[in-house]
This record gives structure tokens, sequence and C-alpha cells, in this order.
């Protein structure tokens, strides 16, 4: 099993940034996946989560309006498009896959948000 997150980066505030989380190993289609980040000393949080059987979402209040997740099932992919960010937005951002009694975690990338 593999997620391979990707586009995190060095961003000015304001700015947009797309991350892709590349899955396999597992059924992705049947699988909730979810983006979560973590910034220095802090706990890691969710930040946005999309359901495999409706693509229901779910936003962490902090980001409603500026992020969207979407999923490909076709490229057994996960995306999260970051629009407006602001420097709180710096973190290390995880892609999560949920399911079957399983639980999958990516690496991380890091979105740094800086003038």
């Amino acid at each position: 099993v593999q997620l391979v997150e990707s586009g995190g980066g060095l961003v000015q505030p304001g700015g947009s940034l797309r991350l892709s989380c590349a899955a396999s190993g597992f059924t992705f289609s049947t699988y909730a996946m979810s983006w979560h980040r973590q910034a220095p000393g802090k706990k890691r949080e969710l930040v946005a989560s999309m359901l495999s059987a409706d693509g229901s979402t779910n936003y962490a209040n902090s980001v409603k309006g500026r992020f969207t997740i979407s999923r490909d099932n076709a490229k057994n992919t996960v995306y999260l498009q970051m629009n407006s960010l602001k420097p709180e937005d710096t973190a290390v951002y995880y892609c999560r896959a949920l399911g079957a009694g399983r639980l999958y975690w990516g690496q991380g990338t890091q979105v740094t948000v800086s003038s």
C-alpha cells in the first residue's frame, strides 16, 4: 500500500497550490479519503474529507470556501485545491485512506506560505 503526496512548496500569501495523492495497493474507490495537516508544535488536524459512497465532503472551518477536495477514482488519486493561502496554512499536509477496517497515511508534503 502506498499513498504518495506531491504538489507542496513555497507560495506567497493569497496564492494557490494543488496537492495530489496517488494511491496504490488497495481498492481506492471504496475508501474515504482525507487531507490532514500538522504545523510545528501543533496536533495533526483534519483539513478536508470525501466519502467513497456518495462523494460527500467535509471541511475544517478554517479552510471552508478556500480549499476543495476532489478525487479521480480512475486515476486512484485525491486532490486538494488550495486557494487564497494564508501564512497559517503552513504545515505538512498528509493524505489518509480509511476503509475496510484499515487506515493508511502518506508521508506528507510541506506547504509553506510566506512572502
